[in-house]
């Protein structure tokens, strides 16, 4: 049975309090092939890299922009695969393994998880299913969903764009377009709630399709990006 090495690449911006928090999660996840973390941090003093107490873990800076850092990511990692994962987000324990078990069927050029959100009240619930029906028809999952790639295909189409805000959906879409499969695990993530929690799940949850929708309708992403700072600074719009 092939084994693959994974490369996990984590964008981080201002995550001290929770960057070892993530770090640990993936190294007690017991993933039996060879796995390689790689933080990047978008801070040119490399604030949160400072805080880091796994000498193991990579360790880079790069501009701003978490489509920048995330190819800085890949470009030096090792791995067949490489899965992008936010600081604020674990994968479920025995999730390396299970990417490599999806990534031995050919059909697939990647994936991503299904969203959890870390909090026991109800609301999540509901976006919680609503995330999982969106991104099954439309095969466009979310960064917070944890994608993974095979490497050499996320290098050879051309990587993220740079672009200020929704990177991944723009990469996601142009994969579709290009016919490529990905597939969508049934285990969730469990990603932080601190964003919802600080500016309204409702709010939250419809600015972010709006930003989305208006993506698609052709409005560029500097326009949105400063939509986006505008209303997530006020919380409430």
């Amino acid at each position: 049975m092939k084994s693959y090495d994974i490369s996990v690449v984590i964008p981080v911006l201002n995550e001290q309090k929770i960057i070892n928090e993530t770090i640990e999660s993936l190294l007690a996840g017991g993933f039996a092939g060879r796995s390689e973390i790689i933080v990047v941090d978008a801070d040119p003093e490399g604030t949160t890299l400072r805080v880091i107490r796994h000498d193991e873990v990579l360790k880079t800076v790069s501009g701003q922009g978490r489509g920048k850092q995330m190819n800085k990511g890949a470009l030096l990692a090792s791995g067949d695969i490489v899965l992008f994962l936010h600081a604020d987000t674990e994968i479920p324990p025995d999730g390396l393994a299970r990417i490599c078990s999806v990534m031995r069927c050919k059909q697939y050029v990647g994936g991503s998880f299904d969203l959890g959100i870390r909090s026991r009240k109800l609301r999540f619930r509901l976006i919680e299913r609503v995330a999982s029906l969106r991104s099954r028809m439309t095969r466009v999952p979310y960064g917070d969903q944890a994608i993974f790639l095979r490497r050499e295909y996320f290098l050879r189409i051309g990587g993220f764009l740079e672009l200020p805000i929704l990177e991944d959906v723009e990469l996601m879409r142009r994969i579709r377009r290009l016919g490529g499969n990905i597939c969508i695990l049934e285990e969730r993530v469990r990603t932080s709630a601190r964003r919802w929690e600080h500016e309204g799940a409702l709010y939250c949850t419809v600015r972010n399709w709006t930003l989305v929708g208006l993506y698609l309708l052709g409005v560029s992403p500097d326009r949105l990006a400063r939509y986006y700072s505008e209303h997530a600074r006020t919380g409430k719009g």
